[in-house]
């Protein structure tokens, strides 16, 4: 599996009292805000640009959704490190080869059309840690 980092995932309580930072103190921009309704996500959704790298500030949309969770259960502050393959189907096949173990009821295609999976912590000395394919 060869993987490229996609984007840095970030828990806030609040997407427009965060923006500010990522706006103006590291230049950087908006490309793209939208919300998931999808049982099992439930976020807001903003994706920043900066320097060609991507930070996606998540924001809860209800107190059981899984970012409201993480926020109570470890604060605000990074979620999730995502990767980028080629074919996700064959990184999960290598993976699980490997004894990495997923969440397998986050393995889903995105609003935006990314195809993704968490590796379940328990894998990875406790960080979540997304594998994506963006479709063709």
């Amino acid at each position: 599996m060869e993987a490229v980092l996609d984007h840095i995932g970030v828990a806030v309580r609040s997407i427009d009292e965060a923006l500010p930072f990522y706006l103006n103190v590291l230049n950087g921009s908006l490309t793209d805000r939208y919300t998931s309704n999808t049982a099992g996500v439930e976020v807001h959704v903003a994706v920043m640009e900066t320097n060609g790298q991507t930070i996606e500030l998540l924001e809860p949309t209800n107190n059981d959704s899984p970012i409201a969770r993480f926020i109570r259960q470890k604060g605000k502050g990074v979620h999730h490190v995502a990767y980028q393959v080629d074919d996700l189907d064959q990184a999960i096949l290598e993976a699980r080869q490997n004894g990495v173990r997923f969440l397998e009821d986050t393995l889903r295609v995105n609003s935006r059309g990314r195809k993704l999976i968490y590796i379940n912590p328990v894998s990875t000395d406790g960080t979540l840690i997304e594998l994506c394919e963006y479709q063709k």
